[in-house]
């Protein structure tokens, strides 16, 4: 043993150990104190800049345009007077109030094409399901009081197959990102056309070149025809023929969703936000271009059905 081992450890611990003077290990000490606290602030300053970076922007509730739940909005004043779908109204000064006109002309194909003319008003398919935000929104277009179809731009082809033969009353009405109905006076904004549907011999001036094929099948519009896939589906009892499933498609594919229900009821693309009115006991058909990737659930909004699922990779 080395007799005086313990004197000169004693000796390094009373000068700091190592050979390290006291005051040094004092002075890294409070280096590293006072990087620390520098680092606490600057985290409370990015937290507090973030809080106050999201105070201005409207709220959503939900994704945009997967529900029909009427979100808060210091747009207006919300009424609890309804439209004649059961919407409630949000009413504004008429002065800058929301306008539209809506005007029909035949297509050269099939059915008519709608074109619909605002003022202080504009199309926002992006923010659907967010608050309400002034002269902001979507159109909703009826025949007769049925709803045929959510419009989200000034223009709609309207299928011939939709209008049965005689006078009818087009509507086409303003309505907010959360739902609500912009109203004047307590009256809903829109716009009404008298249109006349007549039957027309095949190939011979009505909606479509070619004869129609024989029953039970039925003609396939202009549109229909230019689909990648077509997916056919029944909704009856409130079962769907056949069982959901997947729908694998490619991204840039047509697809055609003909859909006979025993019920009137609505058909809605969530993700893309299509929808298409399905008067009971009739075929109906709605396409789309899968122009973006996912899996995107297609459903009944009465019923609340889930008829298939698209994936598009």
């Amino acid at each position: 043993m080395i007799p005086h081992a313990p004197g000169r450890a004693g000796n390094r611990a009373r000068h700091g150990g190592a050979g390290v003077p006291p005051r040094t290990a004092r002075g890294r000490g409070r280096g590293r104190s006072t990087r620390t606290a520098a680092l606490l602030t600057v985290a409370l300053l990015l937290v507090g800049g973030a809080a106050a970076g999201c105070g201005g922007r409207a709220t959503t509730h939900h994704k945009p345009g997967t529900s029909h739940e009427q979100a808060t909005g210091s747009a207006g004043t919300l009424l609890d007077a309804q439209d004649p779908t059961g919407h409630r109204l949000r009413e504004v000064p008429a002065e800058g109030a929301p306008e539209v006109r809506l005007a029909a002309r035949p297509d050269s194909e099939d059915g008519w094409n709608l074109q619909l003319t605002v003022k202080n008003f504009r199309f926002t398919p992006d923010s659907t399901g967010g608050a309400a935000l002034p002269g902001a929104g979507h159109a909703h277009l009826e025949l007769d009081g049925r709803k045929l179809a959510r419009l989200y731009g000034p223009w709609f082809h309207l299928p011939a197959a939709q209008v049965p033969e005689g006078a009818h009353t087009l509507t086409v009405r303003l309505y907010a990102d959360d739902h609500t109905a912009w109203a004047v006076a307590g009256k809903a904004v829109e716009g009404t056309l008298q249109l006349t549907a007549t039957a027309a011999a095949p190939g011979q001036g009505g909606h479509s070149h070619t004869p129609p094929p024989s029953p039970p099948s039925a003609p396939a519009s202009p549109s229909e025809a230019s689909a990648d896939r077509t997916v056919t589906l029944t909704v009856r009892d409130g079962k769907v023929t056949p069982a959901p499933g997947r729908t694998e498609l490619r991204r840039g594919e047509r697809v055609a969703l003909r859909v006979t229900s025993d019920r009137a009821d609505t058909l809605h693309v969530h993700g893309y936000d299509k929808e298409l009115a399905l008067p009971a006991g009739q075929e109906a058909t709605l396409v789309l271009t899968a122009d973006r990737t996912g899996l995107f659930e297609v459903e009944t909004h009465e019923s609340h059905l889930v008829l298939t699922q698209l994936l598009v990779r």
